[in-house]
């Protein structure tokens, strides 16, 4: 593993004394969006809890102000939106907030060993403290043992029906267990899964730093990390030698045709599968299995009709099917406020292909 990676992390605001307006519970509201609309920075001070009260103000006004109705709108609010509640900041000193009654959140001394005064906006505030609960409280995976403590930045799964099913086939799997590829390792469940069922030694690859570095610092020197091997690398990274197993649970979403930037899915563009496919087959043993893990969302949410696994059998001449098997997803929680009803019909894939 490269051990000069460079965590991605919000980078720190700089803020000149002219520049800032102050705002806590009496500031004026209406002034102060005034402000943030003239591009300027506003500091919350007071409670953490003013810069919530703030946030739900600026939307308001942007509701009154922007039609929210067809999906460009929305994509337009959403857009001011960001620009604007990004101008609102918290002040970092000794790596704590200085609001009263603010988080206690780990990532600031953690991630910023550099500097411990700086600014951040409210939204970047907010992410990095939901992702430090995720990481300290942990998340229970139902076909793992022990809980998963993802790290900042890194793509965690917060719906299992997928890993049911994969470790599902894991259970029948009756080939050679000697090595196997993760393409796209993230927070290292599907890795986790194979050696729970016997593999010996797995690579797994990233493109994002945050995913190798978090991973490292989880595994440290337990005997997971003499079995999973690291690289920060786009698809297959360094390794060239042939496997008997390999895996990939791509983005579902083309990324032309994304349904919400603000969605926490990665979106694929023209390239990868392709790509993918023309490395994998250099990659699998003779009788090796090449597993992937996928999803009819994006063709029953009408985001394309194209299947880029489809495309490949059809016309890549490289692989060919063995056996597809499929789960319907779990009903969205009542909580959700997305219109979901297209979910009733939601199934994930798990598709085998051999040589």
């Amino acid at each position: 593993m490269n051990s000069e990676l460079q965590v991605i992390k919000p980078e720190p605001i700089k803020v000149g004394a002219k520049e800032v307006t102050l705002f806590q519970d009496g500031t004026d509201v209406k002034s102060t969006i005034k402000t943030l609309e003239a591009g300027n920075f506003v500091v919350i001070e007071g409670f953490y809890s003013d810069g919530l009260l703030l946030l739900k103000e600026l939307k308001n006004h942007l509701r009154k102000k922007l039609p929210n109705t067809s999906f460009k709108e929305q994509r337009e609010y959403r857009s001011v939106y960001r620009t604007l509640s990004n101008l609102i900041l918290i002040e970092v000193v000794a790596h704590n907030l200085t609001v009263k009654k603010a988080p206690s959140i780990g990532w600031l001394e953690k991630l910023y060993t550099e500097t411990s005064d700086f600014y951040l906006s409210f939204p970047q505030i907010q992410g990095l403290n939901s992702s430090w609960q995720w990481h300290k409280k942990g998340i229970s995976i139902p076909v793992l043992r022990n809980k998963m403590h993802p790290y900042y930045g890194t793509y965690f799964p917060t719906r299992f029906d997928h890993l049911i099913l994969f470790d599902n086939w894991l259970k029948r799997y009756n080939g050679s267990k000697k090595t196997a590829i993760d393409v796209g390792i993230g927070s290292g469940v599907l890795s986790f899964l194979m050696i729970k069922h016997g593999f010996q030694k797995v690579f797994g690859t990233d493109a994002n730093p945050n995913a190798i570095i978090g991973l490292s610092d989880f595994m440290g020197e337990t005997k997971l990390s003499r079995k999973i091997e690291l690289d920060f690398g786009h698809l297959f990274g360094v390794w060239e030698k042939q496997t008997e197993l390999i895996v990939f649970n791509p983005p579902w979403f083309p990324e032309s045709h994304a349904p919400d930037s603000n969605d926490e899915a990665i979106y694929y563009n023209d390239t990868l599968f392709p790509d993918f496919f023309s490395e994998a087959k250099k990659r699998l043993l003779p009788d090796g299995k090449l597993v992937i893990i996928f999803s009819n969302l994006a063709q029953i949410s009408k985001a394309t009709k194209a299947h880029p696994i489809e495309k490949e059998l059809a016309e890549g001449g490289r692989f060919q099917l063995e056996i597809c098997y499929t789960k319907t997803v779990k009903a969205a929680s009542e909580k959700t406020k997305r219109d979901q009803n297209w979910r009733s019909s939601e199934e994930v894939e798990l598709w085998v292909l051999t040589h």
